[in-house]
């Protein structure tokens, strides 16, 4: 009977916990500002009630953040698995582009989860660091990538002091046990396509772009076939260049 109790309960928090993200999501979808007391008036709580499931503001950013960067990952994934298993290169640039839409289509959830600080005062919170679904999905898929074309990597030797830590004890979200030690430079790659993917759809998303250059596509289409040779794949750049034209379409 307790531990039936204790299930009910178990059961109870997770429903309120699903129920502040969707309070929230909803918030973001409109007007709303973001906060624990919006949030508790929406759900018809005190703030006092909820801060028995999110104690602070950071808590409910983190929250939120994880459960939409997950369920916006699904849809990247949906969009990557309509191509076969043993195009990993195709797979990414579809999920490139779906990661590029669902962020100009939802600028408010996109800055929550991507303009949310993982590094306080000089520390990363490493579990926020690790965990994110979307960076996982990327880092598997040019893990994926890199096993088919083999594209060259850094030594540790060639890294500087400072990147040369952070490939050895990363704090990035990829699985770090399938990289052997001594070829952890692949990681640095995998911070570089990040870099180049978020930095064109952040400077798209909040407008830090020419609206005609946006609404085309046509600089995250160049950044994406600049990078593309990095990855080993300069011969594949007209397919995938195709492919990226042919998705930004639907």
């Amino acid at each position: 009977m307790v531990q039936e109790q204790t299930t009910r309960r178990e059961r109870q928090r997770e429903a309120t916990y699903d129920e502040i993200v969707r309070a929230s999501r909803q918030l973001l979808a409109g007007d709303g500002e973001l906060s624990l007391r919006a949030v508790a008036s929406l759900m018809g709580l005190t703030a006092p009630a909820l801060y028995r499931y999110v104690a602070s503001y950071q808590d409910l950013v983190d929250l939120v953040a994880f459960e939409v960067d997950k369920a916006a990952t699904e849809t990247f994934r949906t969009a990557a698995v309509t191509l076969p298993e043993d195009d990993p290169a195709g797979r990414l640039i579809c999920a490139a582009v779906a990661f590029r839409q669902w962020a100009l289509r939802s600028p408010r959830e996109f800055g929550l989860v991507f303009a949310n600080p993982i590094a306080d005062a000089g520390c990363v919170r490493r579990e926020t660091a690790t965990l994110s679904s979307s960076g996982h999905l990327f880092t598997d898929y040019l893990y994926e990538v890199w096993a088919k074309y083999h594209y060259p990597y850094p030594t540790l030797d060639e890294l500087p002091p400072a990147v040369r830590e952070s490939v050895v004890d990363p704090v990035i979200p990829a699985k770090a046990e399938r990289i052997e030690p001594a070829e952890r430079g692949l990681m640095w790659v995998y911070m570089q396509g990040w870099t180049q993917l978020y930095g064109v759809v952040a400077l798209e998303v909040f407008g830090h772009m020419d609206p005609r250059v946006i609404e085309s596509g046509e600089m995250f289409i160049d950044t994406i076939r600049n990078f593309a040779p990095r990855l080993g794949l300069a011969s594949e750049v007209p397919r995938l260049e195709a492919l990226m034209r042919e998705r930004l379409a639907l």
